[in-house]
């Protein structure tokens, strides 16, 4: 056993170039150990476990200094920097998150969770590192499949023209979170084949020195390629092809899935916990094809968050319907607005974490333009990722700031499938969806008609205190109401689904019979829907309780449990309601 001798890199330095691969098939053993039972990022993890070994062995960590891309591929570095113990025994699992953190090891540098960053925040290192007279190395790593963001383009472009120490390796396994696309990935693939020797190289047309490694499992060709980068005068890109998922035969053949997931028997591969996937957007997607000849679909390297995966998702894209643009959401965005310009029903979907980078896009090529697209904001608020790195707790600020898109909330899957035939066929403005896997069906058929703006539905009607909640948690507001009414009092209770715009008539109607309106909400609090309704009672005798998720980044929550410790429950919101009314 070598790695229960190691507790930080100085360990790995002691052990011979002979000893790197059994340590590394130790370490890949720890990873499948901690993925196996509690779940996290899996491909990508494994992909890197040589690279990672022999990083330690060449660089000084952390006088030198890695930023890794997405950070999500970083469980083999935190094993040798003191934290295998994490990996080991599955009651320090939850001893470190699933990404680089500072306050967890002196070793990382940033709280990463996003794509295409690293070559642009090790480029702030290098420049700093200049002013004040250091000489250590700057590594970024990044996945082949990351190079499409934006970002990360623009990072290479000034790399281009930088003159001092900077290593980029790019760590190329042919894969993003699905497969890649785009021209760039042609050029990769090009690389490969020939060894690093075609003529065609994307990043000597940056002006950024090159070199090639096909070997990227093999922990003595590793060292001695690293080494040859080490404390260089100049910006060099280390192309090292590699393996996603390596070790487990069904990761490297089915790399799509086993990006990322819960735990797994290590035997076969099969889940401990199976699920049923919600198909609600897929069926809603499948059935505006099957109605609309013009329909086309845009995704970003996240097509199963719409259902679509395997033959069936290639076929669309071999026929042009779907378009999956790889890690470029701000791409996306501007291709919807054109698509729609030129006549076709786009639906542009993916998470709404992801799609805070998209913000200039959607209000300037998008909404300035007011091209009639629709953009289906997947896992919205806290029912998406609950790590501080994922957040997308910000959709309502974000969306309901933009003039000319609409967005709407739907509290069911029935108000969802008739939002999205609402706004797949009007031409007036874009609209946007907010749609949450957890979303149930109401037994109940919907008739709104949604080109009447910001009608809010009143579920049910009493007096003095109003009841607003959003569409993903209308569930507890209808059990609240319930509970007090089986108490005796019955509030008014009020489904919005409109986001973007007030009911005005409806709100101030309210001043005549009621004190006070609660608003609950399933995003931040801090500049969210409820406090639009506060500023329009402003001067009015009506009160106004505002709850939501605090300001804060919040990280490994469970949505139920955030909600309540803010107020959002039944117990607590009867609770609230009965000191109004009885008041």
């Amino acid at each position: 056993m070598f790695l229960e001798k190691v507790n930080g890199p100085k360990d790995v330095k002691s052990l011979s170039l002979d000893q790197l691969q059994p340590l590394a098939d130790e370490v890949r053993n720890a990873v499948i150990n901690r993925i196996s039972k509690f779940g996290g990022h899996k491909g990508p993890n494994l992909g890197v476990v040589e690279l990672t070994v022999c990083y330690h062995y060449v660089f000084d960590s952390p006088k030198d200094k890695i930023v890794f891309d997405v950070s999500h591929q970083c469980y083999p570095h935190k094993i040798l920097t003191g934290r295998k113990q994490a990996f080991l025994d599955d009651d320090h699992f939850n001893d470190v998150t699933g990404y680089t953190n500072p306050n967890e090891s002196e070793h990382d540098f940033f709280l990463v969770g996003h794509t295409s960053t690293s070559v642009s925040l090790a480029l702030g290192l290098c420049k700093a590192r200049d002013v004040v007279g250091g000489k250590e190395n700057i590594v970024a790593l990044i996945g082949d499949g990351s190079l499409s963001g934006g970002e990360a383009l623009e990072a290479l472009d000034y790399a281009g023209e930088y003159d001092k120490n900077l290593i980029i390796i790019v760590n190329d396994n042919d894969q993003c979170i699905a497969e890649n696309h785009g021209g760039l990935y042609k050029n990769l693939k090009e690389l490969r084949e020939t060894n690093g020797k075609a003529k065609n190289n994307i990043f000597k047309s940056f002006g950024l020195d090159y070199r090639y490694l096909e070997e990227g499992h093999d922990c003595k060709k590793l060292v001695e390629f690293l080494s040859g980068a080490k404390d260089i005068d100049h910006p060099i890109v280390l192309h090292i092809h590699t393996i996603k998922g390596k070790g487990l035969s069904y990761a490297e053949k089915y790399k799509e899935d086993w990006h990322a997931g819960g735990p797994f028997n290590v035997k076969d591969g099969t889940p401990l916990k199976p699920s049923t996937p919600n198909t609600t957007i897929y069926d809603s997607i499948k059935e505006l094809m099957a109605r609309d000849s013009k329909t086309l679909i845009f995704n970003a390297a996240t097509p199963t968050c719409m259902g679509f995966y395997g033959d069936e998702k290639m076929d669309l894209i071999e026929k042009g319907i779907f378009t999956d643009v790889g890690i470029a959401e701000e791409n996306a965005m501007a291709m919807t607005s054109g698509a729609a310009k030129n006549g076709a029903t786009v639906v542009y979907g993916t998470y709404g974490n992801f799609l805070q980078r998209t913000y200039d896009q959607l209000s300037h090529d998008l909404c300035l333009n007011n091209n009639p697209a629709t953009i289906l904001v997947v896992s919205p608020g806290i029912f998406g990722f609950n790590s501080n790195t994922h957040l997308g707790i910000w959709d309502i600020h974000l969306f309901t700031s933009v003039p000319n898109l609409i967005y709407l909330d739907p509290a069911s899957v029935e108000e969802y499938n008739a939002m999205l035939k609402f706004s797949t066929s009007q031409k007036a403005h874009p609209v946007a969806i907010r749609v949450i896997n957890q979303l149930q069906s109401s037994g109940e058929i919907d008739n709104t008609d949604y080109s009447v703006y910001n009608k809010f539905k009143v579920k049910q009607r009493g007096k003095k205190v109003a009841l607003i909640s959003t569409g993903p948690i209308f569930s507890i507001a209808k059990e609240t109401c319930q509970q007090l009414k089986d108490e005796g009092i019955e509030i008014t209770l009020i489904s919005p689904g409109f986001l973007s715009g007030l009911d005005e008539q409806l709100l101030t109607s309210l001043q005549l019979d009621h004190d006070y309106v609660v608003t609950i909400e399933d995003g931040q609090v801090d500049g969210g829907f409820g406090q639009k309704i506060s500023a329009f009672y402003g001067m009015s005798n009506m009160k106004v309780k505002n709850l939501g998720i605090s300001k804060k980044f919040h990280s490994d929550f469970k949505p139920y449990e955030i909600l309540a410790e803010h107020g959002i429950s039944k117990d607590s919101l009867v609770s609230l309601i009965k000191d109004l009314y009885n008041k």
